[in-house]
């Protein structure tokens, strides 16, 4: 066994901190000892959705874009392309193609199919897609497909909800279908055209089962929120509710959970987690372009509906300003061992594996000039809180050490960052500072305090008035080098980084 994997396995990491803290060093190289890389996946594909088929891993995502793994860090395209050449459809393209018969062209040339999401239903015994279509911004449907086989060909079904319509356009979704032919159109509009700063726009689906076994679909962009639809298992339909404005519930589009305004958030995803009794609902921030300011927040509840709230105890209901809103898990940094800054991460997915490992699944952008993308999955831990926190760097198999860490294994070298709360193009870089007696030094953004529970993976620290509650791992960072890292996320919702480098 080399040095590398006695270190990420928990064994002889004692010996070799007490071997550099015994010469009068803390342990923790200088930036100038850190290899530097980035992983080079060769894939591309936006807004990945994530699914397991035994011991496989599958990625959907925009642009009819697929890819599969059976590691979770070397990934394999088996899909690409909006045209019927691409397997992944087997009727999309027809002479009908009535998946785009409300919104035709996007105005932006071709067709958009985006942000799918491809789930086993149980009940129709079929994987089921669903994903949008749109011509602009807010013109948009939900669609679904079935095939009997995770990879396809899917065959497009049928169009679900409609947004971005007017009163001229109306008879042209199923609005009347679901509603009846007395429904009052104007409802949904304003000034005669549709009601955008309210209702949502129909894209980026997800679709899961709650902790009953209940399907459900949440969905949604900037314009009017994010929203919660119960899905008939038995067809693949939504169970349409009963508008109830108590409890913000309309009888066409669901249940409105966050958002609204034109606010920016989209890319929902939904997960349960029974360790952590919560439901979890991810989102993106931001625009996605590289310096549009992409980021992962988070929201949780203990009930499917809501209220989903933040670390700081907020939910984000119609707001001006929603910076301050949802745990900042994710924005752009770099790191020592970086060549390249990462920027926009987003429109993530998640998954709890078999062996309980969490994993964020998300598209990652670059500071080279480009607008080149690949998907990342790091892994995720919980927090002494109950709050996700993901670790820095692309996983490679890491796990929590069993027996926890002494004093000294924290005493050292760091580099650290704070993510902070803004939504735009800045970077936040890593800053070097020492750990040591419990003090955090060597800079004074980040002079603080720190708190190791001895024997066990979990860490506080506290910078200025605000404490960070975390968790420490060892893992190989996407260089090569050993690093234990620590993530913690604070009532300001902020989550802070912390990386030594053995």
């Amino acid at each position: 066994m080399n040095r590398k994997n006695m270190l990420l396995c928990g064994i002889v990491v004692s010996a070799f901190s007490v071997a550099l803290t015994g010469c009068g060093k803390l342990q923790g190289k200088e930036a100038s000892q850190i290899e530097q890389g980035n992983v080079a996946l060769g894939v591309s594909v936006h807004d990945p959705s994530i699914v397991k088929d035994g011991g496989k891993y599958y990625i959907f995502g925009s642009h009819m874009e697929a890819a599969e793994s059976s590691d979770l860090q070397s990934w394999k395209s088996f899909a690409s392309g909006v045209d019927a050449k691409n397997p992944l459809f087997d009727n999309l393209f027809d002479d009908e193609m009535k998946a785009f018969a409300y919104v035709g062209n996007y105005v932006e040339g071709g067709y958009a199919v985006w942000a799918p999401d491809v789930i086993y239903n149980k009940a129709m015994g079929k994987w089921v897609m669903y994903f949008s279509t749109s011509h602009d911004w807010c013109t948009s449907n939900i669609c679904f497909a079935v095939a009997d086989d995770i990879k396809g060909p899917y065959s497009y079904v049928d169009t679900l909800l409609y947004s971005g319509f007017t009163s001229m356009t109306a008879d042209q979704t199923n609005l009347k279908e679901i509603l009846g032919e007395d429904v009052n159109v104007t409802d949904y509009l304003q000034s005669a055209k549709y009601n955008h700063l309210n209702y949502p726009n129909c894209i980026d689906p997800t679709i899961f089962y709650d902790k009953d076994g209940t399907m459900w679909m949440v969905y949604g962009s900037w314009s009017g929120g994010i929203w919660l639809l119960q899905i008939d298992e038995q067809t693949g339909y939504p169970i349409h509710p009963q508008s109830n404005e108590d409890t913000h519930t309309d009888a066409y589009f669901g249940q409105y959970l966050i958002g609204g305004l034109h606010n920016s958030c989209e890319g929902p995803y939904i997960i349960y987690d029974e360790e952590a009794g919560y439901y979890y609902l991810l989102v993106s921030y931001g625009g996605l372009t590289r310096e549009g300011g992409y980021q992962i927040r988070c929201f949780r509840s203990e009930k499917l509906a809501g209220p989903y709230l933040d670390a700081s105890g907020s939910t984000f209901d119609y707001t001006a300003d929603h910076s301050g809103l949802g745990v900042k898990m994710m924005g752009n940094y770099s790191l020592p061992s970086l060549k390249t800054a990462y920027m926009a991460p987003g429109h993530c997915s998640a998954l709890i594996d078999e062996d309980g490992k969490r994993y964020l699944v998300h598209h990652q952008r670059f500071d080279n000039g480009s607008e080149y993308h690949e998907p990342r999955v790091h892994q995720m831990f919980l927090n002494r809180e109950g709050w996700y926190v993901a670790a820095p760097f692309a996983t490679n198999g890491e796990s929590l050490r069993p027996e926890g860490y002494t004093a000294k294994e924290i005493a050292g070298n760091w580099y650290i960052l704070s993510h902070g709360l803004d939504i735009g193009a800045d970077i936040h870089e890593g800053a070097a500072v020492t750990l040591k007696g419990g003090k955090v030094s060597g800079n004074e953004q980040f002079a603080g305090s720190y708190t190791c529970e001895e024997g066990s993976c979990y860490m506080s620290m506290t910078l200025g008035d605000v404490s960070y509650d975390g968790v420490l791992v060892d893992m190989t960072d996407e260089a090569g080098n050993v690093v234990r890292c620590f993530m913690a996320v604070g009532a300001n919702n902020e989550t802070v980084w912390a990386v030594m480098y053995l």
